[in-house]
């Protein structure tokens, strides 16, 4: 039998093999060739007439640009076979981007690949819909925002920089906002700043809690210097400068390297020396300055997130006072928010916070100013002497002489002795109880 064949028009014809199969052929001639050329576009039933003269009229526009549609359709192929996928995109985007810019980027990493490398990392990046983006989103919106917003923000970031480099056509997140679409508030926006008293109140749950002893430590020096969590977290001792007391925040761990590309210089007041050394001593064999619990290592990120639910537990518990939820974080808008009554430049506060200032004061004002934040650092010690002074003595009494002696060695070394010491000119290194016992 032979192979049948029917023209339909624009060089389509209908071809019936002697085994049944129908295909459709697209018959042209390329480059003034007097030959004709043959392309099966496809085959019927998945391929209707109606998309196969579609098909051919495309094809047809391609040769009229001077393209072989022969050669349109095998690199189509081939695109289509070695299309990315969102993962090989998303390790790209890390990779040259993400691990060099962003501090938290292993928590980014280990988010995509427990909530969005399951589900659509494995899809072509260029077909990964809106609706299945948000699929993923919205899942974690109710029980984790934290997760949901650093999904978006990531997400958005890695498509538009694929999209910049035509990696990907367009940013199918560009219009979608964790606040207005999700209802996930911004944390920055919930944390508040402790009042006088409040400061008393945590002060003292600190200095009762049973809470462990590098945890007291983190807490205060957060609140003294008003620095972001991780940066104490990652603090190495060699960070460190008891000489000059200076202590650097690399720019590797800090987030402003990118604008500014420098590290941050916060100076150390002889008062907080104590604090600083306390904590090296609790890890003696480690380089870092704060470690996790039997190990080397530093602090990881979620070590913190418990201790402000302990300390209003323990308010709660002890002292019947409830005290309004607040985050780390909160002890750093509390400092910020003295040094402004502290201080009447506001810039002075700014940088001690390590906040970057406007483009044109950081390009041409070089100046660290270190005494001027020294100065700032010990007018807010002296109020926390002042806020702190006279705790109560602790709740429940010791069993016998010996823990009496111990329960008052712990207690009894408050902000008002540490600052007596030093104004004596004694360090207060070889205290037993040092400042946060």
């Amino acid at each position: 039998p032979k192979v049948l064949e029917r023209a339909d028009r624009d060089g389509l014809s209908v071809q019936v093999s002697t085994s049944g199969k129908i295909s459709f052929v697209v018959r042209f001639r390329y480059d003034g060739s007097r030959n004709t050329k043959r392309l099966v576009s496809g085959s019927y039933p998945r391929l209707s007439l109606r998309d196969a003269r579609a098909e051919t009229q495309r094809l047809r526009g391609c040769l009229e640009q001077g393209h072989d549609p022969r050669i349109v359709r095998r690199l189509e192929k081939q695109a289509i076979a070695k299309a990315p996928t969102l993962e090989a995109l998303f390790r790209l985007w890390y990779e040259k981007y993400c691990s060099k810019q962003k501090v938290g980027h292993h928590e980014i990493m280990r988010s995509f690949e427990l909530y969005v490398f399951p589900t659509i990392g494995s899809l072509p990046a260029d077909k990964v819909t809106l609706h299945q983006w948000l699929g993923v989103l919205e899942e974690q919106a109710d029980e984790r925002p934290a997760i949901c917003e650093r999904l978006l923000t990531n997400g958005k970031q890695m498509l538009k920089w694929c999209v910049k480099r035509k990696l990907l056509p367009t940013n199918v997140l560009v219009d979608i906002y964790a606040k207005e679409d999700f209802q996930v508030d911004d944390e920055e926006e919930e944390t508040r700043a402790f009042s006088d008293d409040e400061i008393r109140y945590f002060w003292l749950a600190v200095e009762r809690s049973r809470i462990a002893l590098k945890n007291k430590l983190f807490l205060k020096l957060c609140l003294i210097f008003g620095c972001r969590n991780g940066e104490l977290r990652r603090a190495k001792k060699t960070d460190f400068d008891f000489t000059n007391m200076v202590w650097k925040v690399p720019r590797e761990h800090n987030k402003i390297r990118k604008k500014t590309g420098k590290s941050i210089l916060r100076p150390i007041i002889p008062e907080v020396v104590p604090l600083i050394q306390q904590a090296f001593a609790l890890s003696p064999d480690s380089e870092h300055a704060f470690t996790n619990a039997d190990s080397d290592e530093p602090m990881g990120k979620g070590a913190p997130l418990a201790l402000p639910y302990n300390i209003m537990q323990w308010l709660r518990r002890h002292l019947k006072y409830e005290m309004e939820h607040w985050s780390v974080h909160a002890l750093r808008k509390t400092a910020r928010t003295n040094f402004s009554t502290l201080t009447d430049q506001p810039h002075i506060a700014e940088i001690m916070l390590g906040h970057k200032l406007p483009k044109s004061w950081r390009v041409y004002d070089k100046h660290p100013y270190l005494q001027e934040q020294a100065a700032v650092y010990s007018a807010w010690w002296r109020r926390l002497v002042t806020i702190t002074a006279n705790l109560p003595a602790p709740i429940s009494k010791p069993r016998n002489a010996r823990s009496s002696e111990r329960a008052h060695s712990a207690d009894s070394f408050d902000l008002e002795a540490t600052q007596t010491l030093v104004d004596s000119g004694i360090r207060g290194e070889n205290h037993a109880g040092g400042i946060a016992a």
